[in-house]
């Protein structure tokens, strides 16, 4: 099936000929990523990487993941934004949001290096006390603070616990192929190492080794993963009205001209969260540039409907919701009737969830709609690998061509390393003295 948008919902927001008008733009820039010419061209190597890949690397993937299901309990990822959302996102959709409690013959996995709370580092550590561990360490530099300061502490663990040769058995580095200091690091004490590719962006790598170590290693189909993406690649190549992820990015735009500045990005399973949160870095980091750019924000229903259903419903019209309609759920749950019928439900009795929450779905977006809110659904048969793969693509097609009809570059994060200049002149790094001076007298 792949992913079919269903627009339905938008018709007293949106007209036909305003997706007819709109088109030409989305072709364009389809022709401009197609021709590979356009802004941040050095990083469209995610266009041709489910068939395009390593397939060398991609057998040792699979060897390594093998390796640390057999000899590891736990297995720590350290990375950041792109280095370890993707690969999260993938193992809690595929496999649930409660892996870590229901995994059997696979590793737990814990992500560190995204923050630098010393409170939720402790808590992982004490996690891993009296368990064998293997440590994925992903960074294309090696000197991001966050996952360098975390590798520094997993690091002297697994030295402590297993010895420096133990320990070389049981650290991978995803990095640069040829430079940097944990490739430096990685090739002196006989690290695994695979690579973080040159022409892939970090929000686009969770088909990379970035992202398919770890999901391998939690037993998820790599195989599938990629097909699904290599079917989405073949799928959405010609930019028409009938491509789907065309008529996303479309549909996008013209909402954001029309003055809708938000994204809403809703989901009705909770093992879609980290779905959500990889997106909102996906496209925010790929367009929100030159004071231009959708704010993607998320939620999931009807969990936070009783949080933030009331400002959805009847506050400021600020937004438009995309829907992602997964049609089947991992498993099902059957209501059966209740004798003293206590809580007043026996009209749900003989019913499946998966229908009492497709009504919850169903009911919320003519709610929605009603108060305002256009409404976008994207439907996904079910949540896995193949499917999921597919829809990984779509979405980063989509990002691509809408980058480029607002005008902006999708492939580079300039404003990301303003807090990082900031931060290093007031934590006192060599050669950001007289910036440490300025800041700490803004503070004062």
């Amino acid at each position: 099936m792949g992913v079919k948008i269903n627009t339905k919902h938008l018709a007293k927001f949106v007209k036909d000929f305003e997706f007819d008008a709109i088109l030409p733009q989305v072709k364009q820039a389809s022709d401009l990523l197609d021709s590979r010419k356009g802004p941040g061209n050095d990083f469209l190597g995610w266009i041709d990487l489910p068939v395009n890949y390593d397939k060398e690397e991609f057998a040792r993937i699979k060897k390594a993941a093998k390796k640390i299901q057999s000899d590891s309990q736990v297995l720590i990822v350290i990375g950041i934004g792109g280095s370890y959302l993707g690969a999260r996102a993938a193992v809690e959709a595929i496999k649930g949001t409660l892996y870590n409690s229901t995994c059997q013959n696979t590793p737990q996995i814990f992500y560190v290096g995204n923050s630098i709370s010393p409170a939720y580092l402790n808590d992982v550590l004490k996690i891993c006390e009296g368990k064998d561990i293997s440590v994925n360490i992903i960074s294309k530099s090696g000197t991001t603070t966050e996952p360098a300061v975390a590798f520094r502490i997993f690091r002297k663990l697994l030295e402590d616990k297993y010895g420096k040769d133990g320990a070389k058995q049981r650290i991978y580095a995803t990095t640069d192929k040829a430079r940097g200091t944990l490739k430096e690091l990685s090739t002196e004490e006989g690290y695994e190492t695979f690579v973080v590719p040159d022409d892939v962006g970090g929000r686009y790598s969770v088909l990379t080794a970035v992202g398919l170590l770890p999901i391998a290693a939690a037993g998820c189909d790599i195989d599938a993963l990629m097909a699904g993406a290599a079917e989405a690649r073949e799928q959405l190549a010609v930019c028409d009205e009938n491509n789907d992820c065309c008529k996303y990015a479309a549909a996008r735009n013209i909402l954001y001209r029309k003055g809708k500045s938000v994204e809403l990005m809703a989901c009705y399973e909770p093992d879609y969260t980290m779905m959500n949160e990889w997106y909102k870095q996906l496209f925010g980091e790929s367009e929100g540039k030159d004071q231009k750019g959708l704010m993607p924000t998320s939620v999931i229903f009807s969990t936070d409907l009783h949080s933030m259903g009331q400002f959805v419903q009847d506050g400021a019209r600020i937004m438009f919701e995309t829907v992602v309609d997964i049609k089947k759920p991992h498993s099902d749950l059957y209501i059966e009737k209740s004798a003293e019928n206590f809580d007043g439900l026996n009209f749900l009795a003989d019913k499946d969830m998966s229908y009492v929450n497709r009504k919850a779905m169903e009911g919320t977006i003519l709610a929605h709609t009603d108060g305002g809110v256009p409404n976008i659904i994207l439907e996904v048969d079910s949540l896995t690998e193949h499917d999921l793969g597919y829809l990984i693509y779509f979405y980063e097609k989509t990002c691509a061509l809408s980058g480029y009809m607002l005008g902006v570059n999708p492939f580079d994060q300039p404003g990301v390393e303003s807090y990082k200049k900031n931060m290093f002149a007031l934590l006192g790094k060599p050669g950001y003295e007289a910036q440490k001076a300025e800041l700490e007298a803004k503070l004062k």
